[in-house]
């Protein structure tokens, strides 16, 4: 299967009650308003989406709403990484047939170190051997503790049904050694939006960016001028929105996020974050909004 991996992909929050119960119909709600921005289309259940605090049962429940609400015409990547590699099977192939795109894995980490490079190809072939859809590699070393190296990554890309990498790593020189290596629609995809611009110029074709869940506008724009060759209007956009992509990532991760989606006064739902992350305290929830307004966002 053929599938072209490129664009702006936010990794939308997952929204709970006050309970940590799953609130379907504000995941909708969300998309619809996201759907009107030009994103290219969406991981469900990324990182920002609390992915780790679920049950099997709830990404279901998760993935279902999510393909009821994102048109055919954006992409619906669906995040099933987990530690076994008989688990992300079966994720992957529920993924599969509730209407997913392709399916995102992170690095299993807690046994990391015989996470050698060995058994990391082993895990991801044996994924994208079973996976009715195709497959994504993830690297997200700020929460795993695992950096995958080029070579590991350009070794799965000979995989048919491997077709890229989201990577969080920031090593945009490892973007390069990568992109010179594998073959041309294999996608490297920027794992964070503080250095979209600089990995779109290596050869990156997107970016899976929580900044793209409260800037989407901002985001695409850098991509669209990278594209259109205007680069410095695209670095010019990119610098504005250095510390703004920090307050939701770095500084305040998932509840600076989802505090950030309520000041856009939008009608985006943010919510509580499930335990044990806790809601943005007043403080910083003032600092988050001149952070805002200094990017132009609000």
């Amino acid at each position: 299967m053929t599938l072209k991996l490129e664009g702006v992909f936010p990794p939308i929050p997952t929204p709970f009650d006050a309970d940590g119960n799953l609130l379907l119909d504000k995941l909708k709600s969300n998309i619809a308003l996201w759907n009107k921005t030009g994103l290219h289309g969406y991981v469900v259940l990324g990182s920002n989406g609390e992915a780790v605090m679920l049950t099997d049962a709830e990404r279901a429940a998760l993935w279902q709403a999510a393909r009821e609400a994102i048109p055919r015409d954006k992409l619906f990547l669906a995040g099933a990484g987990v530690e076994s590699t008989r688990n992300c099977i079966a994720l992957a192939k529920r993924a599969a047939e509730l209407g997913a795109d392709a399916a995102m894995f992170v690095t299993p980490n807690y046994y990391k170190a015989q996470m050698n490079s060995a058994a990391l190809v082993n895990h991801y072939r044996l994924i994208a051997d079973a996976s009715p859809i195709p497959v994504i590699l993830y690297n997200m070393p700020g929460a795993t503790g695992l950096d995958i190296d080029a070579a590991t990554v350009i070794t799965l890309a000979q995989h048919p049904n491997i077709i890229g990498i989201k990577d969080s790593s920031g090593n945009v020189a490892k973007f390069a050694d990568i992109v010179r290596a594998v073959r041309p629609d294999f996608s490297v995809i920027a794992g964070s939006g503080s250095y979209f611009y600089p990995a779109l110029c290596v050869g990156a074709r997107g970016a899976v960016a929580a900044l793209a869940n409260v800037a989407p506008r901002e985001c695409l724009a850098i991509y669209d001028a990278f594209r259109a060759g205007e680069h410095a209007r695209a670095r010019e956009i990119q610098l504005r929105l250095i510390p703004l992509n920090a307050a939701v990532t770095t500084r305040w991760n998932i509840p600076g996020l989802k505090a950030a989606l309520e000041e856009l006064h939008q009608g985006y739902y943010g919510g509580a974050p499930r335990l044990p992350l806790r809601a943005l305290g007043d403080a910083d929830r003032r600092a988050l909004r001149q952070i805002m307004q200094d990017a132009g966002v609000i």
